[in-house]
Protein backbone atom coordinates (compact mmCIF):
# COMPACT_ATOMS: atom_id res chain seq x y z
CA UNK A 1 0.00 0.00 0.00
CA UNK A 2 2.30 3.09 -1.31
CA UNK A 3 -0.64 5.63 -0.69
CA UNK A 4 -0.44 8.53 1.58
CA UNK A 5 -3.90 8.87 3.36
CA UNK A 6 -3.41 12.63 4.53
CA UNK A 7 -2.32 14.40 0.91
CA UNK A 8 -3.23 11.08 -1.73
CA UNK A 9 0.10 10.81 -2.92
CA UNK A 10 0.86 7.51 -4.55
CA UNK A 11 2.97 5.41 -6.95
CA UNK A 12 4.05 7.23 -10.29
CA UNK A 13 4.82 5.24 -13.51
CA UNK A 14 7.50 6.52 -15.69
CA UNK A 15 10.18 4.36 -18.12
CA UNK A 16 13.87 3.48 -17.61
CA UNK A 17 15.98 4.67 -20.63
CA UNK A 18 19.02 2.55 -21.67
CA UNK A 19 22.17 4.23 -23.57
CA UNK A 20 20.55 2.95 -26.70
CA UNK A 21 17.26 4.73 -25.97
CA UNK A 22 15.35 1.00 -24.99
CA UNK A 23 12.25 1.62 -22.29
CA UNK A 24 11.11 -0.47 -19.73
CA UNK A 25 8.40 0.38 -17.32
CA UNK A 26 9.49 1.53 -14.04
CA UNK A 27 7.66 3.06 -10.89
CA UNK A 28 8.72 5.35 -8.29
CA UNK A 29 6.89 4.85 -4.82
CA UNK A 30 6.25 7.32 -2.29
CA UNK A 31 8.44 7.46 1.49
CA UNK A 32 5.14 5.72 3.15
CA UNK A 33 5.08 5.23 6.81
CA UNK A 34 2.99 3.73 9.27
CA UNK A 35 1.83 5.79 11.89
CA UNK A 36 -0.36 6.19 15.17
CA UNK A 37 -1.72 9.41 15.10
CA UNK A 38 -4.63 11.55 17.01
CA UNK A 39 -7.41 11.91 14.28
CA UNK A 40 -10.42 13.54 16.17
CA UNK A 41 -9.40 12.99 19.65
CA UNK A 42 -8.72 9.42 19.10
CA UNK A 43 -5.61 6.89 17.87
CA UNK A 44 -5.49 6.05 14.46
CA UNK A 45 -3.11 4.04 12.26
CA UNK A 46 -2.47 5.87 8.82
CA UNK A 47 -0.10 5.46 6.24
CA UNK A 48 1.18 8.93 6.12
CA UNK A 49 4.52 9.78 3.57
CA UNK A 50 7.31 11.85 5.09
CA UNK A 51 7.25 15.21 3.57
CA UNK A 52 3.10 15.02 5.74
CA UNK A 53 5.09 13.88 8.75
CA UNK A 54 7.82 16.79 8.48
CA UNK A 55 5.42 19.10 7.57
CA UNK A 56 3.50 18.75 10.77
CA UNK A 57 0.31 17.68 9.03
CA UNK A 58 -0.08 14.65 11.61
CA UNK A 59 0.13 14.72 14.86
CA UNK A 60 1.92 11.33 16.27
CA UNK A 61 0.62 9.66 19.42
Amino acid sequence: MAKCDICGKGIVFGHNVSHSNRKTSRSWKPNVRKVKANVGGTSKTLHVCSRCLRSGKVTRV
